[in-house]
């Protein structure tokens, strides 16, 4: 597709995969990194195998492959061929009908991201013995060009890093943020030095809807490994659809996806399910990296008060504790989890827009977005759950309610 020269190297070339499977795991994986379990082949080709990242999903593989002259890889970048804009969590659905109403055809368009998936990391997946900096902006305009060659409307870059967002509007690409609510661990021994942390208030709350979720005779259990059972995830699927129907209309994965992702990931799986009377009635999925646990999917089939507070947030909470992870990651949007001890954090984007005239508009907007994302992230802050002042030794408690 694209090819780089420097007098005193050899050749790199840029080329489109269409099937993630073309591809050695090794050689992606070392581009990808160990930390981030969505990055992993293991992941993306779970998701191509199942068929929930196909043409006929909407969502064509045409991954980004960096080479040098003997065909190893330097860098990849997970990239779909996309008609719609579903599954993404950074929405671009106004920019799609106004310039469809302007005459233009938004879609296809090239999306790079992690399908379904709104947890943050790198995207531009570069191999450690290879310059940095130089290699994003190299794979920066291999995007461009690619949008050219596919004849796309635009190139969108989700929930990347920071450096890669910067690096990225060097080359070139319009800067967007968001936010999300993430918790972050201050060495704590105990899901109790949280909790000592936070305002009495706070953590009066906690505890409480710690108590009535486990009413009712509930028991809650995290499971990994080689504790995960096909009937852990028979259930647990059973969760997913019923929710995911409710909410959205049709639940992006399938349990063919389930199944890959036990097979293969097991040991990067934490599924917390929960159960009264022997029953299985709830469940959250989340994957375990190795500084984070990224909260992903929940479901139920029976409501309770509080549950998923505990199996979404503190059971993740406590489990990240016990592992000594750095972060959880809980997923998109929820202003409801601050007073849970998730603090908000600035996301990600960067965008790509063929038509001059569109792209202004677009950088236009974004501009006025970005101040109120900071100005939202300010006032959001202002309201943290923790303690003004941590060092100093928590009241007593008052007695339960």
């Amino acid at each position: 597709m694209a090819q780089e020269r420097d007098r005193d190297a050899p050749a790199k070339t840029i080329r489109l995969c269409t099937d993630i499977r073309e591809i050695a795991a090794a050689d992606w994986d070392a581009c990808a990194g160990s930390d981030n379990p969505f990055l992993s082949h293991a992941f993306l080709a779970a998701l191509e195998v199942s068929g929930c990242t196909a043409p006929r999903a909407g969502w064509a593989p045409h991954h980004l492959l960096l080479q040098d002259a003997d065909g190893s890889l330097l860098a990849v970048v997970p990239a779909y061929l996309k008609g719609n804009s579903f599954g993404e969590y950074v929405f671009d659905h106004s920019w799609a009908h106004a310039y469809e109403r302007a005459g233009g055809d938004y879609y296809p368009k090239l999306q790079v991201c992690v399908p379904f998936t709104p947890a943050t990391g790198p995207r531009l997946l570069v191999r450690p013995d290879q310059p940095y900096a130089e290699t994003v902006n190299l794979l920066s305009l291999g995007l461009m060009e690619a949008g050219r060659q596919l004849e796309v409307s635009s190139v969108h870059v989700t929930f990347p890093e920071r450096r890669e967002w910067e690096l990225m509007a060097e080359a070139g690409f319009l800067q967007r943020t968001g936010e999300q609510f993430h918790w972050e661990n201050r060495g704590y021994a105990d899901f109790d030095a949280f909790l000592a942390d936070l305002s009495s208030r706070k953590r009066k709350a906690i505890r409480k809807e710690r108590r009535e979720a486990l009413a009712d005779g509930i028991e809650v259990l995290r499971l990994t490994g080689g504790d995960l059972e096909p009937e852990h995830w028979d259930a647990f699927y059973a969760f997913y659809m019923d929710t995911g129907g409710r909410k959205w209309g049709r639940p992006y994965l399938n349990r063919a996806f389930f199944q890959q992702l036990h097979e293969t990931m097991a040991d990067r799986v934490m599924l917390v399910m929960a159960r009264r009377e022997g029953r299985w009635i709830a469940g959250a999925l989340n994957l375990i990296g190795g500084t984070a646990l990224y909260g992903r999917n929940w479901g139920c089939i029976e409501h309770h008060r509080f549950l998923h507070f505990e199996c979404c947030y503190y059971q993740a909470i406590d489990f990240a504790i016990e592992r000594g992870l750095a972060r959880v990651e809980a997923g998109a949007q929820g202003e409801h989890k601050l007073a849970r001890g998730y603090l908000p954090k600035t996301t990600y984007s960067t965008h790509w827009i063929a038509d001059p005239g569109f792209r202004q508009a677009v950088a236009e907007f974004l501009n006025q977005e970005r101040r109120h994302v900071d100005q939202e992230i300010a006032w959001l802050s202002q309201h943290s759950p923790f303690r003004i002042d941590p060092d100093a030794a928590p009241p007593p408690e008052e007695e339960p309610e």
